[in-house]
């Protein structure tokens, strides 16, 4: 993109080609906004008709996820091709979006253009749920009409869809029948199965395509420690991460971050920053993703020696690294080191204070009993504060019992959500907590009289390994 940039300054004027490579890069680092741009430049010169330029776009737009952007151009060319047809078909089925994917497949069709193995990937990959599984069922007896499931490409995508639209039998007879199933297969299965809750199955089958001599890459083990992550299971986490160190993939940026997540998310918040500290290059999110974990864990100290290492390696925190920091002082109850924060916010990376920085620090205030300067606070927000800062507030008054600042902090949540149940009962227990019977069955009256109810709150407790 800097020689693009370059090139426009000179003499040279930029042609279709290199266009397409701008686009392609704008895909690839997820620059919607600079596609849209590219896009503008293209109609300007007058190449949106190119053919080069058409495809690169449908497709950066089909990845990058505005679809209707890939669509609005795709139906601008003249005479598009297979691959562009099938370019489009990808974008639906990136977003599941079978119907759109039929009525393109029908067109194309229509046009009196082939489909190849690639069009039947892109439709049957638009296929996610049980209502769609019908015409999966369809697509597939199409491909084995028109001889399409030859390739492996083509079965890799129905075991996947057959997984996802929870036909368990007929993708594991899909996959049984195949005499050497490549790695897209084992991970169409593996994925399949993650995508349906069967964890157990899938590491099964994963071991069992290790032990065939299949290397995944690192995409498949990154989604099998997010199935770690949703098992709460340290063990298989463990596993994959001694797996990955030993094939060398623990140092790929989307494994070292699934890694992370799930053993934080399992309660190892320690090894999670062993696996962050042990990482060559480290971006903002993965700073942000280490601070939050060590903030939910009660490492609140760790978390601010962690922002100081992230200025060091030049990184310039955001309002996403602010609210981990904050939300891991409400949650060690570290007030002056949240000030600290909030200031540094403001003077020393000149942030704009959004709402959320402002919940957790009135949260703080609140939880020492600083009632009054909370609400002072409040006052000095720039912009009118929310249900979120209020209701922080109220909890305050409510743990203090200051019912007469809790009054008036109600009422303000009162008119910013009258429906709400929860702030009114927050109200009354309040009352009550200081023998103002009358005022507490005052404001239950009001619940009643204006037919406005609070759903009970329920737990659940299972086995998290099922």
């Amino acid at each position: 993109m800097r020689r693009s940039r370059s090139s426009a300054a000179t003499a040279t004027a930029p042609d279709a080609h290199t266009f397409a490579c701008v686009l392609r890069a704008c895909a690839d680092c997820s620059r919607p906004d600079v596609a849209r741009v590219v896009n503008g430049i293209v109609v300007c010169v007058g190449m949106s008709s190119h053919p080069v330029v058409g495809s690169a776009l449908v497709s950066a737009y089909a990845k990058l996820g505005p679809v209707g952007d890939a669509r609005r151009v795709f139906d601008g060319l003249p005479e598009p091709d297979l691959v562009l047809w099938n370019c489009m078909m990808s974008g639906y089925g990136y977003r599941g979006m079978w119907n759109d994917g039929l009525d393109l497949f029908s067109a194309m069709r229509k046009a009196g253009e082939r489909p190849d193995g690639y069009s039947m990937v892109s439709l049957v990959s638009s296929f996610w749920n049980h209502e769609a599984r019908a015409f999966g069922q369809a697509i597939h007896g199409m491909c084995i009409k028109g001889g399409y499931d030859s390739g492996h490409h083509v079965r890799s995508a129905l075991v996947s869809m057959y997984f996802r639209c929870g036909c368990m039998d007929s993708g594991h007879s899909l996959f049984g029948n195949l005499l050497d199933a490549d790695l897209v297969t084992w991970s169409s299965l593996i994925t399949g199965l993650l995508h349906i809750c069967k964890y157990e199955e899938s590491f099964g089958l994963f071991r069992q395509m290790c032990n065939s001599g299949r290397r995944p890459d690192s995409i498949l083990v990154a989604s099998l420690l997010s199935a770690c992550a949703s098992m709460v299971n340290i063990s298989y986490s463990k596993e994959i991460h001694c797996y990955a160190f030993r094939v060398g993939a623990h140092t790929d940026i989307r494994v070292s971050s699934s890694l992370m997540d799930a053993y934080a998310k399992c309660g190892f918040a320690d090894l999670a920053y062993g696996v962050f500290f042990q990482m060559p290059d480290k971006n903002l999110v993965m700073y942000n993703t280490v601070i939050s974990n060590l903030g939910s864990h009660g490492f609140a100290m760790k978390a601010i020696e962690v922002l100081d290492e992230m200025v060091s390696d030049k990184l310039k925190p955001d309002s996403a690294t602010f609210s981990a920091l904050l939300a891991a002082c409400c949650h060690a109850g570290l007030l002056e080191e949240g000030w600290k924060l909030f200031r540094r916010m403001r003077d020393e990376f000149n942030m704009a204070v959004k709402t959320e920085h402002y919940v957790y620090i009135v949260r703080l205030l609140a939880t020492f009993g600083q009632l009054k300067e909370a609400y002072g606070l409040i006052q000095t927000m720039p912009v009118p504060a929310d249900s979120g800062v209020w209701g922080a507030l109220l909890w305050g008054c409510c743990v203090h019992r200051d019912s007469s600042l809790g009054r008036i902090v109600a009422d303000k949540l009162f008119e910013l959500y009258p429906d709400k149940a929860s702030y009114r009962v927050m109200l009354s227990n309040l009352y009550a907590s200081q023998e103002m019977w009358w005022d507490a069955e005052e404001v239950r009256e009001e619940l009643w009289n204006e037919d406005v109810h609070k759903n009970t709150g329920i737990s659940w407790v299972g086995n998290a390994r099922k």
